[in-house]
């Protein structure tokens, strides 16, 4: 375990590579980082900017279909986890290090219940009978606002709104109190309030659970008030880093003040205006 003054994660010089179809490619050039035990971090920049990838190097996984090759140095809780064997990584992620991805559709099983995979993570990761997994399952749905949960979690992916969906993603990536939530787009594709409620229920259950959080979104808007610092990427870099309100008063980079002049405001002007 880290020293009280050592950061939660520690990223140095972070690179991966994806291979797919003999193909090559780098996607993040050798970034670094630092997640202190209960901070909220955000990560900002377009679509390919590498900042989900970034993610899904600190959880050691691969797009589908792809190979990932990965280097510099990634530790966590004073551990150095890139080198560790598969079995070991399993053993932290989803329990110590849990992410929520941005397609609550396709990241949940169509033809199992809902109760089922949550079971099925509870299970995974505490050693629990199956009765007491569905009693946990059940206290879970009910912590992220699922109403009627032990009903519900007899129900299929099908039939929840897609803003239910992702409360059940997040259910299960809270299941085993992470030191270390990734919630990856989190809120892609839900309307303006129901996006609001699921960035207000990270909100709760950071408090709640005492997670350290890691936020990625491609707008400022949707981390502004939910992280302490922020790190904007472009192309694989990281091209500005600060405390999100000074980022917002005084943007460095030019591309930091154009993804800020995309944000809207009530007057009609962008917000780096």
């Amino acid at each position: 375990m880290a020293a009280a003054d050592t950061p939660l994660l520690q990223v140095r010089d972070l690179t991966a590579q994806f291979g797919h179809g003999g193909v090559v490619s780098q996607v993040v050039n050798g970034i670094s980082f630092e997640v202190a035990a209960g901070e909220a971090v955000g990560f900002v920049g377009e679509s390919g900017s590498g900042k989900s990838v970034t993610a899904r190097a600190v959880m050691r996984l691969a797009p589908e279909g792809s190979s990932v090759r990965l280097g510099g140095s990634v530790r966590f809780d004073g551990q150095e986890i890139l080198q560790l064997p598969e079995a070991a990584m399993r053993d932290i992620r989803g329990r110590r290090i849990a992410m929520v991805f941005q397609d609550p559709m396709t990241s949940l099983n169509p033809v199992m219940t809902v109760g089922a995979q949550v079971d099925d993570i509870v299970r995974r990761h505490t050693g629990l009978t199956r009765r007491q997994a569905r009693a946990r399952s059940i206290e879970l749905l009910e912590l992220v606002g699922i109403r009627d949960a032990a009903r519900r979690a007899d129900d299929h992916p099908h039939q929840f709104s897609g803003g239910m969906r992702q409360r059940v993603l997040i259910a299960m990536a809270v299941s085993c109190e992470p030191q270390l939530l990734i919630a990856d787009e989190p809120t892609t594709a839900l309307d303006v309030t129901v996006q609001a409620q699921i960035l207000r229920l990270l909100l709760r259950l950071r408090e709640e659970l005492g997670m350290a959080l890691m936020l990625i979104s491609h707008d400022f808007g949707v981390i502004a008030g939910m992280v302490e610092r922020v790190h904007v990427m472009l192309e694989g870099d990281i091209v500005e880093s600060g405390p999100i309100d000074a980022m917002f008063v005084q943007p460095r980079h030019a591309y930091t003040r154009a993804l800020l002049d995309a944000v809207p405001r009530l007057d009609g002007a962008g917000a780096g205006a």
